[in-house]
């Protein structure tokens, strides 16, 4: 499942005359809104750092120099982001119903790295779904699954 989003992702390679990140990029959408995920209890921990830079990682094979760029783009964008409207209408339109359910996952990922499920994430994993059409049922699958697989 996770293999099909990071082959999806691995045409999005920029050519070398071109910026780095173009502004619908969905690599930066997803790095965006779990940066998002990681800020929005106003503590950002080491591990939740370290769980959403193994995510990119693994999902876009991205690491050293490129792993940074992103992470620092994604800050930016989040920096100037008003809404997650942004950054999920990019995610509709270029991921398959299936990826979208991944980007969810990931996100359930970075709210159990620091071992606290504060509202605030658990609200915006709500809204994120919701904006990319991932049902409630799929939602509330995930989060079992990972808080499972977390308290191991």
């Amino acid at each position: 499942m996770l293999d099909r989003l990071k082959a999806l992702f691995a045409d999005t390679e920029p050519a070398a005359d071109e910026a780095a990140f173009a502004p619908d990029d969905a690599r930066v959408a997803v790095a965006a809104l779990l940066v998002h995920m990681i800020r929005i209890d106003g503590v950002v921990t080491d591990d939740e750092t370290a769980t959403i830079r193994t995510a990119l990682d693994t999902q876009f094979g991205l690491s050293g120099e490129d792993l940074d760029e992103i992470m620092a783009e994604a800050q930016r964008r989040d920096d100037e982001a008003v809404d997650l409207y942004g950054f999920t209408s990019t995610l509709k339109v270029k991921l398959s119903e299936e990826e979208r359910v991944e980007v969810i996952e990931l996100l359930w990922r970075a709210v159990f790295a620091d071992g606290v499920v504060n509202e605030l994430e658990d609200n915006m994993v709500w809204r994120t779904a919701e904006l990319l059409g991932v049902s409630s049922r799929d939602r509330m699958i995930l989060r079992k699954r990972v808080a499972g697989e977390t308290a191991r």
